[in-house]
């Protein structure tokens, strides 16, 4: 399994960005699509996830209301709506994907899409 994440970039706070995951290379249907990033000295925190055949979501807390995670079957890919963007959500946005549950652990990974966030 190939996962590919991008669509990062500059953005002012209370902005929006979205951020795409193409999958390639398996079947998706028993799988679940997980969003984790990762600050500049901090841990990489778990964001949302998604069960790719049913479209079940799960949300971090600090996250919730601001960022939909979805996904096109059609085209494999998923995507993480972020809007109401805060200076906080700087980070590295990585991909991944697993059969394990909405919130990992994740046994693929794609490389990370940098999101700035200035204030």
């Amino acid at each position: 399994v190939q996962l590919q994440a991008y669509g990062g970039g500059l953005v002012q706070a209370g902005g929006s960005q979205t951020l795409s995951c193409a999958a390639s290379g398996g079947t998706f249907s028993s799988f679940f699509m997980g969003w984790f990033r990762q600050a500049p000295g901090k841990e990489r925190e778990y964001v949302s996830g998604i069960q790719w055949a049913t479209g079940t979501t799960d949300y971090r807390d600090s996250v919730k209301g601001r960022f939909t995670i979805s996904r096109d079957e059609s085209k494999n890919t998923g995507y993480l709506r972020l809007t109401s963007l805060k200076p906080e959500d700087t980070a590295v946005y990585y991909c991944a994907a697993g059969n394990a549950g909405l919130r990992g652990p994740y046994e693929y990974w794609g490389q990370g899409t940098q999101v700035t966030v200035s204030s």
